[in-house]
């Protein structure tokens, strides 16, 4: 199932399947890892929803919610 980072529930994992935007936005996603294949466990939202702190490639990463929109997630059921 397809699924945004955004809209993840804290504690659920998947594996990204793409990022979109362009320019400079999806350049600084892609230098911090967020690229295809890799797999993503949000731990943490914020009471307001911004910002997310998922754990990727071995390390905490804090993204923006309108950053996390961009990143659409495959979800095992």
């Amino acid at each position: 199932m397809k699924k945004l980072l955004s809209d993840f529930s804290v504690g659920e994992s998947g594996v990204i399947k793409a990022v979109s935007g362009e320019g400079k936005l999806r350049r600084r996603l892609f230098d911090m890892g967020v690229t295809p294949s890799a797999e993503v466990t949000l731990r943490k939202k914020a009471p307001l929803g911004d910002p997310l702190e998922v754990t990727i490639r071995g390390y905490e990463l804090t993204l923006r919610s309108s950053e996390a929109e961009r990143v659409t997630m495959e979800v095992a059921e």
